[in-house]
């Protein structure tokens, strides 16, 4: 083992304090104002590359983190819920508008599909769930896309930092690949979400073109249902 990192172990707490530790910067990435101030992911990574070389066991790192991130997640989630007004007048709040109005975006524009993306976008981690809860989205909804990106999650990070850990080199390697993977399945989806509105504006153009020529309509669709899928 080289030397800076025996002299790095020393530094660090033991046992179930360090645990701890991995779990409340997972858990403090995931709220808002606060998650821009704690690099928690890449934290969780190098904890990963830690658990290589001695310090820690990576099962116990992955599950702290997960939890952590899971628990982080529902508590940023619950603020928004119940106290969102108020502190969308805070101090911490108030400096990061422009951030905050970037998350509200994404949520508008992807739904609960937002919850899972922002689990791994940096910026907008923290603050996503906190929208999601002053929009009201519904709990079951949230918490299952919380539960799934947190476990991904969870898993890559500390496992990247781990698998890859035969160098730091390495560990920033791979952990540009894995977000590089998730920015582009956000691109797909997008793609994707963009593709199917254009066809059902396309069929809603052509339900009113019928409208107004019912005589060359003779298989004029039902507007009610059209509307249904609309909504839908």
């Amino acid at each position: 083992m080289e030397s800076w990192l025996k002299d790095f172990f020393a530094w660090l707490p033991a046992g179930w304090t360090y645990n701890l530790l991995l779990g409340l910067i997972a858990f403090g990435e995931s709220l808002p104002a606060v998650g821009l101030l704690v690099p928690g992911s890449t934290l969780i990574l190098f904890a990963g590359f830690l658990a290589l070389h001695g310090k820690g066991v990576i099962a116990t790192v992955i599950a702290v983190s997960t939890a952590g991130a899971i628990l982080g997640d529902l508590t940023s989630y619950f603020l928004g819920a119940r106290a969102g007004a108020p502190l969308l007048q805070s101090r911490a709040l108030r400096r990061r508008l422009d951030l905050l109005r970037k998350a509200e975006l994404f949520f508008t524009a992807h739904g609960g599909k937002s919850v899972f993306f922002a689990r791994f976008v940096g910026p907008v981690r923290g603050l996503v769930p906190f929208v999601a809860g002053c929009a009201q989205m519904r709990p079951l909804a949230f918490g299952a896309y919380t539960l799934i990106s947190g476990i991904l999650w969870g898993l890559a990070y500390p496992g990247l930092g781990y698998l890859a850990g035969a160098s730091w080199r390495r560990v920033e390697l791979w952990s540009g690949r894995f977000s590089l993977v998730v920015a582009l399945l956000l691109v797909a989806t997008v793609l994707f979400v963009w593709w199917r509105r254009r066809l059902r504006r396309k069929a809603a153009r052509k339900g009113s073109e019928s409208l107004q020529r019912p005589e060359k309509s003779p298989n004029m669709p039902d507007l009610q249902s059209e509307q249904k899928d609309e909504k839908s």
